[in-house]
């Protein structure tokens, strides 16, 4: 069994996940340079994902490896860090790609997925 701050922030993370993929869904890449909400929200939900992960157990990291930790708090830290100078084509592939992949790996988690 996970610990349960690692169980909530598991959740935070595919719930982020689901959101960012919800928001572009039947949208085109020329949506995020029209729509500001739209950019705000998707990086806002990459933002969680990252803080998420950052901050979850070394037990959890251990027990979940395929998650690309490193990658993920990184990204999480140049958008915050960075915020003036977001690429939105990296924006757009994160949310199109990774986070696909990212979602099948937390559903693998036992009791990531239960809402």
């Amino acid at each position: 069994m996970l610990p349960e701050p690692d169980v909530i922030r598991l959740r935070h993370m595919l719930d982020a996940v689901r959101e960012a993929r919800g928001y572009v869904h039947g949208k085109s890449r020329e949506d995020l340079d029209r729509n500001t909400m739209l950019f705000r929200a998707l990086v806002n939900c990459i933002e969680i994902v990252g803080e998420a992960a950052a901050n979850v157990s070394g037990e959890t990291r251990t027990r979940a490896p395929r998650i690309p930790r490193a990658q993920i708090t990184g990204m999480r830290n140049r958008l915050i860090h960075a915020y003036y100078d977001i690429n939105r084509d990296v924006v757009w592939s994160t949310v199109q790609h990774d986070l696909s992949s990212l979602e099948v790996e937390l559903v693998a988690i036992p009791g990531a997925d239960t809402a």
